[in-house]
């Protein structure tokens, strides 16, 4: 038997939609990227709610043709991600493994529809994957379930449900709550339920396990997944850092997988035909001498369609490593850099150690002398930040030219040392999901709205890259201060955040420039048009209103037309 004919096939089932479900997990961030928290790992992503289809989609990987005992399952962002962490608790599940099955929905599938695919299967144990991004979805799949079948025992375990525990409705539905690392306790747990030997207790945390001991889940990435789905890998779990707004924080430090067989798994993947690789590790830059030969190492396999992406620190780029990435070709790298903030004492507020003039310097390198895409992440809402010291930081790391500014709004991730600022600096939380930052003692409700659509915007515009010819002669010095001016224009006009066509968007730019820089408005006026060119939209460019005033010559011309057009009639 080949390599290949190794990998089951993965039937995909599409329902179609009767309510809509109008949550935007662009919305939200990753709470943890530890994998062996019970997780699926799911990216900061730039995309909009609008690529979001409106079909429901079902992934189910089964592994024998037998009706499973034990379902993995979990609600995805999107159809395109895969859950690493239920590959990881299968992959550890021993000679319970030929009995169970992975299911993967998107949150915009109907509970009763997620309910109805679960008991199809006929399982006697379920477990979900618990997230900040599926915590409400996830809490209705589970009522259903418990009410329709109750004798199914339920587990949940992921980052959303690992502290503050007791406090949550969906623990309540429950039958067991693994916390931390699950991916040896959840096969114990179910041994011991199908034993008819289950605990007495509900919530049972994990025992630590060395990564040695863990069973690694590449060899069930499916065909399916290779071909259209991306694929999450990791060289080492955990982070030395302690940004108190990351659970990763609670980390002692980082661990490595033994690279020789992590390399080897990473051959196997190619050789199957995998060429996106999403690397989860907290921080892909800690070790040189480890990065240097994971990046030697695809770069001897370079093909046109070879992606990968990587978090990385920012100032911690030495020379040798420099040279490497400069020899990746276009369109093979991207690099996801955490910034935050550049404020001094911000960053002493919340425990991150950064060195600001060699990240400016690094990134600005990288620009300069690499093709990889550079997406940087600012957090507005930490303690001790405000109105201006964030425009600052935005300012300063707007010159440094990343493609992106992912701007993320401060969420308070249960169990992240975050909130023992919440009293000294007045942090006033949302206390439904994404757990969003409303105020602080610095910054007022109403002036976080204002961030939260000068975010929203800046996706559209700034992060999509539609607008890369016109963005940068509409943005001055101060380019903070020039796109807010915009956000409050668009949003004044329209009364909009989302839901805004792209003919619509080039307009509503082309208006508000002429409104607030009318000295620009000639030159943006012919940028906006290479922008929509790049578009390739159907309608033409000389159909849309450029104008935030109608001109008087355009009024008479369009009356004489009117008159015309009643003669003739």
């Amino acid at each position: 038997m080949t390599e290949q004919n190794k990998h089951p096939e993965i039937a995909v089932t599409q329902i179609h939609s009767t309510e809509e479900n109008t949550t935007d997990p662009s919305s939200t961030t990753s709470p943890d990227l530890n994998t062996s928290n019970f997780t699926e790992v799911v990216p900061q992503l730039s995309s909009t709610s609008e690529d979001i289809n409106n079909n429901t989609d079902v992934v189910t990987y089964v592994e024998s043709d037998s009706a499973p005992k034990i379902v993995l399952a979990t609600l995805n962002a999107r159809y395109f991600h895969t859950s690493f962490g239920l590959r990881y608790l299968y992959a550890n599940l021993k000679e319970l493994q030929s009995s169970c099955e992975i299911k993967e929905f998107i949150i915009q599938t109907r509970a009763i529809d997620i309910v109805e695919q679960i008991l199809e299967s006929k399982p006697s144990i379920v477990g979900f994957g618990v997230y900040i991004w599926n915590i409400v979805e996830t809490t209705d799949v589970v009522s259903l379930l418990k009410v329709i079948a109750p004798e199914i025992k339920v587990v949940l375990g992921g980052p959303e449900v690992s502290y503050e525990t007791e406090e949550q409705l969906i623990v309540k539905y429950s039958d067991y709550v693994l916390t931390g690392p699950a991916d040896i306790s959840f096969y114990e747990l179910c041994k011991d339920i199908i034993n008819k030997t289950p605990p007495e207790k509900k919530v049972l945390k994990s025992k630590p396990v060395g990564l040695e001991e863990i069973a690694l889940p590449y060899e069930y990435y499916t065909d399916e997944d290779l071909t259209n789905r991306l694929l999450y890998v990791e060289a080492s779990r955990g982070c030395p850092f302690k940004c108190e707004f990351c659970l990763s924080s609670l980390d002692k430090t980082s661990t490595p997988f033994e690279l020789e067989l992590f390399l080897e798994q990473m051959e196997i993947l190619y050789e199957r035909g995998a060429r996106n690789f999403k690397f989860i590790d907290r921080t892909f830059n800690l070790n040189i001498k480890t990065t240097m030969q994971i990046m030697q190492f695809f770069l001897d396999r370079m093909t046109d369609d070879l992606y990968l992406h990587f978090e990385v620190v920012p100032d911690h780029l030495p020379r040798k490593l420099k040279e490497l990435l400069a020899q990746f070709p276009e369109g093979s790298l991207q690099f996801e850099i955490g910034i935050q903030t550049f404020n001094v004492e911000v960053q002493k507020n919340i425990s991150r150690k950064q060195n600001n003039a060699k990240s400016k310097e690094n990134l600005l390198w990288l620009r300069d002398h690499t093709s990889a895409h550079i997406h940087a992440d600012l957090i507005f809402g930490l303690p001790g930040e405000t109105f201006d010291t964030f425009k600052d930081s935005f300012n300063q790391l707007y010159h440094c030219r990343p493609h992106e500014i992912q701007m993320g709004i401060l969420k308070r991730l249960k169990g992240s040392p975050i909130i023992r600022h919440t009293e000294a600096f007045d942090l006033r939380f949302n206390p439904l999901p994404p757990f969003n930052i409303l105020s602080t003692d610095r910054v007022s409700f109403p002036t976080m709205q204002r961030i939260n659509r000068f975010a929203r915007y800046w996706d559209m515009i700034g992060n999509s890259g539609r607008f890369k010819y016109s963005l940068p002669h509409i943005l001055s010095d101060e380019p903070f201060d020039d796109f807010m001016a915009i956000t409050e224009w668009i949003f004044n006009k329209t009364g909009q955040i989302h839901k805004i066509n792209l003919k619509k968007l080039f307009e509503l730019i082309s208006q508000s420039v002429e409104a607030l820089y009318p000295e620009k408005h000639a030159l943006v006026i012919e940028k906006i048009e290479q922008d929509y060119e790049a578009a390739k939209l159907k309608s033409l460019f000389s159909s849309l209103n450029l104008y935030a005033v109608e001109k008087p010559e355009l009024v008479v011309k369009n009356k004489s037309l009117q008159r015309q057009q009643r003669h003739m009639s």
